[in-house]
């Protein structure tokens, strides 16, 4: 085998590890870990704990990720979203998934006990477990409030990076964790409304599948709205300033305005156009937190 043959084979092989963490949605929850880092504090955080929870988070949530699609590779097989992910094609193994699983986990959470803190390590362990065993084993297939109750996990983050700061656990980064725990729904729901043939194939009761899409229609409406509210709260607390007021009211405008489209509309683009718009959502309202709290007003 020639050299180059080889070392296609190698960036193959690395791919499909990279891909098995789920690198976007990590690269998300990192986001708002860091975000949660910098709001602990007046100035900047520390380099340290910055730097290795930001790398002991980072590692322990691209665990979660792994396990997860080992969990469901069966029910990855049966989704046209998720069909060539490299565990279904065969491309690396059940075994192996689940040692790559370990020792990120691992280096994960030994890095947070050694280098940040254990609070901190213990918090993220039980955001893994949450999510990788929890939700995915259990809440997915039990029940179509699934994402709901599953969605503390992914709200975690910004606790997890202000307690890698602080050591304790903020009233403010209670409050980004609501925020979070609130947009899931919406954010999913909206997929899952795109994805619904795919969820009833694989037998997963996601809530278009059980009560319908014009009920999921509506339920992506109300949690908007609920949402709006929330996010209101770091001003009203005094946590944020004008800076993030100002950038909080369009955001949620533009998300009221896709949620009340997707309610009134059968259009096939508008899922995933909100679907899309969410995820712009939550990094622009991470990001004006952040820069509020550096150019208050």
């Amino acid at each position: 085998m020639s050299t180059t043959a080889t070392q296609a084979g190698l960036n193959e092989r690395l791919n499909d590890y990279y891909e098995l963490t789920k690198p976007r949605v990590v690269m998300l929850i990192v986001f708002t870990a860091i975000v949660g880092m910098f709001l602990a504090t007046p100035g900047l955080p520390p380099l340290e704990p910055f730097l290795l929870g930001t790398i002991g988070i980072a590692l322990c949530a691209a665990s979660a990720a792994v396990i997860n699609q080992v969990v469901d590779r069966q029910i990855d097989a049966r989704m046209s979203r998720t069909a060539q992910r490299p565990i279904v094609q065969g491309h690396v193994g059940v075994g192996q998934a689940y040692t790559f699983a370990a020792v990120l986990g691992v280096l994960g959470a030994g890095l947070l006990i050694w280098r940040v803190n254990a609070l901190t390590a213990w918090l993220t362990l039980a955001s893994l477990v949450g999510y990788a065993l929890v939700y995915t084993l259990y809440l997915k297939r039990a029940t179509p409030q699934n994402i709901v109750i599953g969605g503390a996990s992914g709200a975690a983050p910004p606790v997890l990076g202000g307690v890698a700061i602080t050591g304790e656990i903020h009233a403010h980064a209670l409050l980004l964790f609501l925020i979070i725990f609130v947009w899931t729904p919406p954010h999913f729901w909206a997929l899952a409304i795109d994805r619904r043939e795919d969820y009833a194939r694989a037998g997963i009761p996601m809530l278009p599948v059980t009560h319908g899409d014009r009920y999921t229609r509506l339920q992506i409406l109300c949690y908007t709205v609920l949402l709006a509210l929330v996010t209101l709260l770091p001003y009203l607390t005094g946590m944020s300033g004008v800076v993030y007021l100002v950038a909080v009211l369009g955001l949620n405008a533009g998300f009221l305005w896709y949620a009340v489209r997707l309610y009134a509309s059968t259009a096939s683009p508008l899922p995933m156009q909100t679907f899309g718009y969410s995820i712009l959502y939550l990094m622009g309202l991470f990001t004006a937190l952040l820069v509020d709290h550096y150019v208050p007003i």
